[in-house]
């Protein structure tokens, strides 16, 4: 129809690594680089994002599962429960 703007899509990554894009948006973001996710309102992404950096490696994910199914660990400073539960599993040591 004339003059509708178009729906807006949305580049989330896969289970599999692989961006695809979709008609909603992710509900968490990531760092390509440091395989590092977390929520869109991580004090410490948009402080990066803020000086410059961070924008390039950028990533987003429709849920938690897909993340960690894509290799990603949750971030310490937003995700301190689900940041301690998998450095626990990661180290083999008990819960904190």
């Amino acid at each position: 129809m004339p003059g509708m703007a178009p729906a807006p899509t949305y580049r989330l990554l896969g289970a599999d690594g692989v961006e695809r894009e979709g008609a909603e948006p992710g509900t968490l973001g990531g760092h390509r680089g440091h395989r590092i996710y977390g929520r869109l309102d991580c004090p410490t992404a948009l402080r990066a994002i803020a000086r410059g950096g961070y924008v390039h490696a950028r990533v987003f994910f429709r849920d938690e599962g897909t993340a960690i199914a894509a290799g990603y660990r949750p971030c310490g400073s937003c995700l301190p429960g689900a940041y301690r539960t998998w450095r626990a599993a990661s180290t083999g040591a008990g819960p904190a």
